[in-house]
C-alpha cells in the first residue's frame, strides 16, 4: 500500500512538473516566410550576466507617498552579455522597464538578442518600479534619462579599464535605447528631449511608449534612426492617440504596427500565464488605474508642456476601451517585437554595409510581406 501512494504521488508530481514546465515555458511561435524563418535562428554566442547595483550620489530619489525620499538614486539590475566574445565589441542597448514592472519584462528580447551579440543592460527605476517605496508612480519619468545616462557612464567607464569583466565588451559608438511603455517614453526622452537627451546614443526604439503630448519640434534634435513598435489593439497607451502620428512627427521614424496585439502583451510574462486571455489589457487596466492614483500630481503633470521643447498639453486617457474583442496571442505579438527589434538593430549597427541594407530592406518591406499581421508605415 505505502508503496502504491508513494509510486501516485510520483506520478502526481511529474504531472505537476510538466504541466508547470508547459505553463511556465512556452514554446514562441515561429515566422512565417523564408527571411524571417533565417533570422529568427538562435544566436550562437551564448549569454552570460552579472548584476548591475549602482548609486547616484549626485541626485536625489523625490518623496512618494509614505517614502520620505532619500539624498541618492539606487539603481539595481542585470547585464547581458555574449558568453563566447570572440567578435566583440559588440552594441549596447540600454533597456527601460515599464510603469509597475521590472528588468524582468524584457527577458525575451534578451534571450533572442544576447547570442547574436548584443549587450543589454537593464535597471529598476527607484520610483516607477513594482517595487518602488512609497507605491510605484509615474512622476519620476523626468529623472529617468539621468538614470539611463548614469548607468552608461558606469559600462562605458568599466568598458576602457584593463582588468575588469567588462573590459573592450562594447563598442561606444553603437549604442540604443529601448524600452515598454513608461520605459518607451524613458528611451524617447533619452534620445531627442531637447535638455535630457544623451548624445551617445544612436538608436532608439518604443514599444507601445506614450507620444501623444510629443510634437514634432521634440524629435526634432536629433536624426537618429528610430522605431515605434505598437498593438493595434493597446488598451493602455490608445493606438491611434499615441502611435499612429509618429511617422509624421518624425520623419526618420519607423512605425512597426501589430495588428491585434495589446499593451501587456509585450511583457515577458504576458507568453505564459496570459496566452489564453482573450484581451489581456481587459484584466491589466485595473490594476493599472490603480496604480496611477499614487503620488501627489496628477498623471498628465509627469511631463509640463513646453512648446519650446516639444511636449503638448495633448493627453490619451488609458483604458476607456469598452469592448475588448480578441487580441493577438502574446507568443506571436513577441515573435514579431524579436524580428522588428533586431532587423531595426542590425539595420543601424551591423558592421558588414551589405547586411545593413539587408536589414532594411527586410524591415522596411518584407516583414510585413512574410507576416500578414504587421503594417510597417514611414
Amino acid at each position: 500500500m505505502v508503496k502504491r501512494i508513494v509510486k501516485a504521488l510520483l506520478v502526481t508530481l511529474a504531472l505537476v512538473a510538466i504541466a508547470a514546465a508547459y505553463v511556465f515555458n512556452p514554446v514562441l511561435p515561429t515566422p512565417s516566410g523564408p527571411q524571417g524563418t533565417a533570422l529568427y535562428q538562435p544566436g550562437e554566442l551564448g549569454m552570460a550576466n552579472e548584476s548591475l547595483a549602482l548609486t547616484d550620489n549626485t541626485r536625489a530619489t523625490m518623496a512618494n507617498g509614505e517614502f520620505a525620499g532619500q539624498p541618492f538614486r539606487q539603481l539595481n539590475g542585470e547585464l547581458w552579455y555574449p558568453r563566447e566574445r570572440t567578435e566583440g565589441p559588440y552594441p549596447l542597448i540600454l533597456y527601460s522597464h515599464g510603469f509597475m514592472s521590472s528588468v524582468s519584462e524584457a527577458g525575451y528580447l534578451v534571450d533572442f538578442l544576447v547570442p547574436k551579440g548584443y549587450v543589454v543592460a537593464a535597471v529598476d527605476y527607484p520610483l516607477s518600479s513594482g517595487g518602488a517605496p512609497g507605491g510605484p508612480t509615474v512622476n519620476d519619468v523626468g529623472n529617468q534619462p539621468g538614470d539611463v545616462s548614469f548607468v552608461l557612464d558606469h559600462l562605458l567607464a568599466r568598458n576602457s579599464t584593463e582588468g575588469d569583466s567588462l573590459f573592450g565588451l562594447i563598442d561606444p559608438q553603437r549604442i540604443a535605447v529601448a524600452g515598454l511603455s513608461l520605459g518607451g517614453l524613458t528611451s524617447q526622452l533619452t534620445a531627442f528631449h531637447r535638455d535630457s537627451r544623451d548624445p551617445r546614443i544612436a538608436a532608439a526604439v518604443s514599444i507601445a511608449g506614450p507620444a501623444v503630448f510629443l510634437t514634432p519640434r521634440f524629435f526634432s534634435t536629433s536624426t537618429m534612426p528610430f522605431m515605434m513598435i505598437a498593438g493595434s489593439a493597446d488598451a493602455i497607451i490608445p493606438y491611434e492617440a499615441h502611435a499612429a502620428p509618429i511617422p509624421q512627427k518624425s520623419p526618420q521614424s519607423l512605425l512597426v504596427t501589430l495588428q491585434g496585439g495589446t499593451h501587456v502583451g509585450f511583457a515577458s510574462i504576458a507568453s505564459s500565464l496570459m496566452r489564453w486571455f482573450h484581451h489581456p489589457d481587459e484584466m491589466a487596466c485595473p490594476m493599472l488605474l490603480s496604480g496611477l492614483e499614487n503620488g501627489d500630481a496628477p498623471v498628465e503633470e509627469m511631463l509640463l508642456p513646453d512648446a519650446d521643447i516639444g511636449i503638448s498639453a495633448d493627453a490619451a486617457m488609458p483604458c476607456t476601451m469598452t469592448e475588448f474583442e480578441r487580441a493577438m496571442r502574446p507568443g506571436e505579438q513577441q515573435m514579431l517585437t524579436r524580428l522588428a527589434m533586431l532587423s531595426f538593430l542590425e539595420s543601424v549597427f551591423a558592421a558588414d554595409p551589405a547586411r545593413r541594407a539587408q536589414m532594411e530592406t527586410f524591415l522596411t518591406r518584407e516583414l510585413a510581406q512574410e507576416q500578414s499581421s504587421v503594417v510597417l508605415s514611414m
